[in-house]
C-alpha cells in the first residue's frame, strides 16, 4: 500500500514535498510548517556573495559547536567565480562540518533533523541541503540504574538520548555483527526508536516483524516504553507478559547474545527486550559474578519469596477460617486470642491491611524524596501500631502482610502481577479455603503456560521442557560449563520464532492487499 502523507490542522501537507531552489522561498515554507515557533533560528549569511542561510532550533544544538563548526568554516570559504552549485558543492563534497552529515531534498526529513539537533544548511538556487548533526541539547548523565540494583556489575544505566544508549551497548559489544536501525515512529512527535540485535542470532523475519509493528503504530506521540509494549506483543491477552524491561546496558548485551530482540525509545531509560521468559524474573547479573553455589542458593530464595508474595496472606486466611487443623494447639490458642479483639473477618482484616500498604507505597512514590521518607514513618509505624493497638488489625495478621510485602521486594518486575494475585489469593482463600487457593494456582501455572510472544512460551524451559536450558533455571552452572553452550532462545523445546515472525508478516502483507 502506497504510504499516506502526514496531513496537518492548517491543511499544508509537506511530509513528501520537495524543497524549493529559491532560497527565500525555503525559508518562508519552513516558518509556515512550524507556523513562527520562537525557538527557531535562522541565520541567514553571504558565502563568496552567494546567499545562504543556517536553520536550527534553540536549545537542540550546542552554541559553540555551531560557531566553530559551522559559521567560521563557512565564512572562511574562497572560491574564485562563486556560484550556487559551485558553492553547495564545495559544502557537500570538500568540507567537514560534522561526522553526522547527510544531504535532504524533502521537507519532511529535514523537520524531523532540525528536531532531532541538526543544523541545516541551504544555498540559494539549490533545492538540497545539508544536514549536520551538532548536538547539544541538555541532558542526564549516565548514572547508576534506579530499578535494577546490583553488587558487583556495572553501575551505569541507560539514559533519556537513544544515542547515548546506543553507545553504552556498543562499548560492550565490539562486533560487526551487532546491528542499530534507527528510525523515526509516531504520527506526530516522530519519535527516534531504536532496533538492535545480532545478526547471526535473530532470525530476519523476527526484526521485519517487529520493525513494521513499530513504523505501524497509530500513536501520535510516544512518552515511554509503555506506550510501545500493547503493540509488540503479538500472543494472546495474558496477565503476564511476553517481554521484559532493562535499564541497564549489560543485561540488554547478554540478552542480544541470546537472540532477542532490544527496542530503545527516546525520552526513556527503559529499553523492551523481545521475547523474553517468566524464568527471567528470578535472575540477576550478580547470579554471574557470585560462586554458583552461592547464586543457587539466592535463586531458590527468589523462588520462595515469590510463593510467599502472592499466596502467603491468603494461605493464612483459608487456614485459619477453614482448616484451623493445620495449626499445633498452642499457635491455634494465640491467634484465637489475637483475633477475640478484633471486630473484622480474617479476609477484611487482610485486604484492608494490604490495600493500606498499596496507599502508603504509591504516596511514597509519587511525592518528593524529602517527604517520601515521612510517608514511610507515619504510615508503617504509627498507623499501623494505632492500628493494631485499637484492635482493629490484629498482630498476626500484620506480620503475615508484612513478610508477604517484604518478600514482594525481592523481585520488583513482577509488582504488578503479584499485587494482583496476592489481593485475589486472599479473596478467595477467605470465602473457598485451600481449595480456592489451589485453584488460583491453577488458573494463574495455565496462564504463565498458555502465552507465548513471536512463538516462545514464557514458560520455557519449563513448559515445553528443554533440559540442555535447566543449567540456568533450576541451578547456575559454572562459566566453564555455560560458556561452551553457545545458547540462543531458538534451541528451546516448543520454539518457533522465526516461523512465527514470518506467518505474521506474511498474515500482514495479506491484510494490506
Amino acid at each position: 500500500m502506497k504510504k499516506k502523507e502526514t496531513l496537518y490542522p492548517d491543511g499544508y501537507c509537506f511530509e513528501n514535498v520537495p524543497l524549493a531552489a529559491a532560497l527565500e522561498d525555503n525559508i518562508r515554507n519552513i516558518k509556515n510548517i512550524l507556523g513562527n515557533t520562537s525557538d527557531l533560528l535562522i541565520s541567514p549569511i553571504t558565502i563568496c556573495g552567494v546567499k545562504a542561510a543556517v536553520i536550527c532550533f534553540e536549545g537542540m544544538v550546542s552554541g559553540l559547536s555551531i560557531s566553530q563548526m559551522l559559521i567560521k568554516p563557512l565564512m572562511r570559504i574562497s572560491i574564485e567565480n562563486c556560484t550556487e552549485k559551485k558553492l553547495f558543492e564545495h559544502i557537500r563534497d570538500n568540507m567537514i562540518l560534522s561526522v553526522d552529515t547527510a544531504v535532504s531534498e524533502e521537507y519532511g526529513d529535514i523537520i524531523r533533523r532540525l528536531m532531532s539537533g541538526f543544523a541545516v544548511i541551504f544555498v540559494d538556487k539549490t533545492d538540497k541541503a545539508v544536514c549536520c548533526g551538532i548536538q547539544g541539547y541538555d541532558k542526564r548523565g549516565v548514572d547508576e540504574p534506579s530499578s535494577e540494583g546490583n553488587i558487583r556489575g556495572s553501575h551505569e544505566g541507560f539514559v533519556e538520548t537513544v544515542r547515548t544508549n546506543m553507545s553504552l551497548v556498543r562499548r560492550r559489544m565490539k562486533t560487526p555483527l551487532l546491528r542499530f536501525e534507527l528510525f523515526p515512529v509516531s504520527k506526530k512527535s516522530n519519535t527516534d526508536v531504536i532496533v538492535c540485535y545480532m545478526t547471526d542470532r535473530v532470525p530476519p523475519a523476527l526484526v521485519k516483524s517487529i520493525k513494521k509493528r513499530l513504523k505501524e503504530l497509530p500513536l501520535e506521540t510516544i512518552l515511554g516504553s509503555g506506550y510501545v509494549e500493547p503493540f509488540l506483543d503479538s500472543g494472546r491477552p495474558s496477565v503476564f507478559s511476553g517481554m521484559s524491561i532493562t535499564e541497564r546496558p549489560d543485561v540488554m548485551c547478554a540478552k542480544l547474545l541470546e537472540g532477542r530482540v532490544g527496542v530503545m525509545i527516546e525520552g526513556t531509560p527503559f529499553a523492551i527486550v523481545i521475547p523474553a521468559m517468566f524464568t527471567e524474573h528470578f535472575q540477576t547479573l550478580d547470579d554471574y559474578n557470585f560462586r554458583p553455589f552461592y547464586a543457587v542458593f539466592l535463586r531458590y530464595i527468589r523462588y520462595i519469596a515469590f510463593f510467599l508474595a502472592v499466596f502467603f496472606p491468603g494461605i493464612y486466611v483459608a487456614a485459619a477460617l477453614f482448616h484451623p487443623e493445620m495449626f499445633n494447639s498452642r499457635l491455634l490458642l494465640n491467634l484465637a486470642a489475637a483475633q477475640e479483639s478484633a471486630p473484622l473477618n480474617l479476609m477484611w482484616e487482610a485486604l484492608i491491611t494490604l490495600i493500606f500498604y498499596e496507599i502508603i507505597r504509591e504516596a511514597g512514590v509519587r511525592l518528593p524524596q524529602s517527604v517520601g521518607g515521612a510517608v514511610s514513618i507515619v504510615g508503617g509505624l504509627i498507623i499501623g501500631d494505632a492500628a493494631v493497638s485499637a484492635g482493629v488489625i490484629s498482630n498476626p495478621m500484620l506480620l503475615v502482610c508484612a513478610i508477604s510485602v517484604t518478600a514482594s521486594f525481592v523481585i520488583p518486575s513482577l509488582d504488578q502481577q503479584v499485587t494482583l494475585f496476592r489481593l485475589a489469593a486472599v479473596i478467595i482463600g477467605g470465602y473457598a479455603g485451600l481449595f480456592g487457593i489451589a485453584l488460583l494456582s491453577a488458573l494463574m501455572l495455565a496462564n504463565i503456560c498458555a502465552a507465548e510472544n513471536y512463538g516462545l512460551p514464557i514458560m520455557a524451559p519449563l513448559s515445553p521442557f528443554s533440559p540442555k536450558a535447566m543449567g540456568d533455571v533450576a541451578v547456575r552452572l559454572g562459566f566453564k560449563r555455560l560458556g561452551k553452550r553457545d545458547f540462543t532462545i531458538e534451541q528451546l523445546n516448543g520454539a518457533d520464532i522465526g516461523r512465527a515472525a514470518q506467518k505474521e508478516l506474511q498474515s500482514g502483507e495479506g491484510a494490506d492487499e
